[in-house]
C-alpha cells in the first residue's frame, strides 16, 4: 500500500522495519499527530481530501487492492499528510468488476440512466434475461440518480448509493457480486472522511479526472514502437476479417458458407465494396495518426518513427480523399 500511494504526497503509510520484525512481531514507523479534523484549514487540507478520494479510486478501480476499513480511527493527520493505519482488513476486486465499477461511477456522474442500467446488468451477467422488465428497472435507477446526483457532498454517500443499486437489482432478480458490499462500505467511510476535510469536493468530478489521467497513462504505456507495430498489424488483420465477413454476409464476396444475392437493386455490390474499402482506409489512417502522436510523445524511440507514421497517415488520408472523389468502382 505504501508503494501504491507514492503518487500522492499528502498520503502516507507507516514504514515497516523488516530487520526487527518477525512472524510474531511487526515493528513499524511511529506516526504521531492526531485525528484528521485537526488538519489546519487551507491548501494542504483540500489537497489531502482530493488525493484521499482519488487514491481510493486508484486502489479499487486500478489496483484492485484497497484498505477496507478507513474509519476515522484508522486515518491520522501528521506533518501535512493523512496516514493509513491498521491493515487488518483489506479488499480485492477482480478486473471485470473493476471495469464495471468505473463505468458505474461515470454513468452516475454523467446522469446517463440507460447506460447505468446496462452497466449494472453487465456486472451481474444478466444482460440476456428475457423476463426482466427493463423499462421498470430503468425507471427505478433514474429515481436513484435524481435523488443522489445534486446533493451536497456531505449528503452523498457512495456506499449507500451502491447498496441502493443492489436493492433495486435484487428487487428485479438481478444478483450483483458480493465484493460490491465491501467496496461500498470502504467508499462510504472514505467519503465521510473526505467530506470532513473538504465539504465542497465533488466525488464524481474526481472520478472523471481520474479516468482521463488513467486513460492517458495507458496510452503512454503502449507507446513502445514494437507494441504499436504489433497492435497495428493485429488490428489490420481483425479489420480485414471483419470486412470480409461483412462482404460475405451482404453477398459482395461469395463464400462457401453463405451467399446472399440481391435482385432489383442495381450496384449494391459495388457500393458495399466501395464502403468497405473506404472504411478500411479511414481506420488505417486514424491508427497511423494515433501512432504518430504516441511515438512523438515518447522519448524512447528515434525521431524517424513518428515521421514515418505521419507520412503513412498522410498517404492513407490522400488515398481516402482520392477514392471518395473517384467515380465508379
Amino acid at each position: 500500500m505504501r508503494a501504491l500511494l507514492t503518487p500522492y504526497p499528502r498520503l502516507g503509510v507507516p514504514g515497516v522495519y523488516t530487520d526487527f520484525s518477525t512472524d510474531r512481531l511487526l515493528v513499524m514507523e511511529e506516526v504521531q499527530g492526531g485525528p484528521m479534523e485537526s488538519a489546519p484549514e487551507g491548501k494542504e487540507r483540500k489537497e489531502a481530501a482530493r488525493q484521499l478520494l482519488k487514491s481510493y479510486y486508484r486502489q479499487i478501480l486500478t489496483e484492485g487492492f484497497f484498505h477496507a476499513d478507513p474509519h476515522p480511527g484508522n486515518l491520522k493527520w501528521w506533518d501535512g499528510k493523512i496516514y493509513f493505519l491498521d491493515f487488518g482488513m483489506v479488499g480485492e476486486v477482480g478486473p471485470h468488476l473493476r471495469d464495471g465499477l468505473l463505468l458505474l461511477l461515470l454513468a452516475f456522474w454523467r446522469e446517463d440512466v440507460d447506460f447505468l442500467a446496462d452497466v449494472t446488468l453487465m456486472i451481474s451477467g444478466e444482460e440476456e434475461r428475457p423476463n426482466l422488465d427493463l423499462t421498470k428497472f430503468r425507471e427505478e435507477i433514474s429515481s436513484l440518480v435524481t435523488r443522489y446526483r445534486h446533493l451536497p457532498l456531505r449528503e452523498i454517500q457512495l456506499g449507500p448509493m451502491l447498496q441502493d443499486m443492489t436493492t433495486i437489482s435484487m428487487r428485479h432478480g438481478v444478483a450483483l457480486p458480493a465484493p460490491l458490499v465491501l467496496t461500498g462500505k470502504a467508499l462510504a467511510q472514505v467519503q465521510l472522511a473526505t467530506a470532513e476535510l473538504d465539504p465542497e469536493l465533488d466525488p464524481f468530478s474526481v472520478v472523471g479526472s481520474f479516468m482521463a489521467k488513467s486513460g492517458f497513462d495507458r496510452l503512454r504505456s503502449v507507446a513502445d514502437p514494437q507494441t504499436v507495430l504489433y497492435e497495428t498489424q493485429k488490428m489490420k488483420v481483425r479489420v480485414g476479417r471483419l470486412l470480409e465477413s461483412f462482404e460475405r454476409l451482404t453477398g459482395a464476396r461469395p463464400g462457401p458458407k453463405l451467399q446472399v444475392h440481391f435482385r432489383g437493386i442495381e450496384g449494391i455490390e459495388v457500393s458495399v465494396r466501395r464502403a468497405s474499402r473506404r472504411t478500411a482506409l479511414a481506420i488505417a489512417a486514424a491508427g497511423s495518426f494515433i501512432a504518430t502522436a504516441m511515438t512523438a510523445d515518447s522519448g524512447s524511440v528515434g525521431s524517424w518513427v513518428p515521421i514515418a507514421f505521419g507520412v503513412l497517415a498522410g498517404l492513407l488520408t490522400l488515398g481516402l480523399v482520392a477514392d471518395i472523389a473517384r467515380p465508379g468502382r
